[in-house]
C-alpha cells in the first residue's frame, strides 16, 4: 500500500481507542519515532506500530523516513474536519447554557 492508498478509517473509530489518543497527545508536542513512543508510553513496539497504522489510515498521522527510522507527525486536516463537524453541537450547547444562565438569573431575581 503506498502513501496515498490507505483505506478509509472512520475518525471516531480511530479516536475511540485511548492508546491512540495518548499517541496523538505525544505527537501534538513534536514528531516522534516508533522507538520514542514505545519508551514514553511504555508499550510494545508491535502495539505502537498497530496503533500508528490505524491513525495513519485515518489520516491523523503521517511519517517520513530519517535514516533507519520512521518519524511520525500529526496531520491537521482530519482535526479541522472534526472541528467543522462538531461546530453545530458546540452552538447547541452554548445555546442551552445561555438559556440555563437566563433561567438562573430569573430565579435569583424572584
Amino acid at each position: 500500500m503506498t502513501e496515498g492508498e490507505y483505506k478509509q478509517v472512520d475518525a471516531f473509530t480511530a479516536l475511540a481507542e485511548p492508546t491512540r489518543r495518548r499517541i496523538l497527545d505525544r505527537l501534538r508536542l513534536k514528531e516522534h519515532t516508533v522507538g520514542d513512543l514505545v519508551d514514553t508510553l511504555a508499550l510494545s513496539q508491535p502495539a505502537v506500530s498497530k496503533h500508528l497504522k490505524v491513525l495513519r489510515e485515518a489520516g491523523f498521522v503521517s511519517s517520513r523516513v530519517a535514516a533507519q527510522h520512521r518519524v511520525y507527525r500529526i496531520e491537521v486536516t482530519p482535526f479541522s474536519e472534526l472541528d467543522r463537524w462538531l461546530e453545530p453541537y458546540r452552538q447547541l450547547w452554548t445555546r442551552h447554557l445561555d438559556q440555563l444562565e437566563q433561567h438562573l438569573e430569573t430565579m435569583e431575581e424572584s
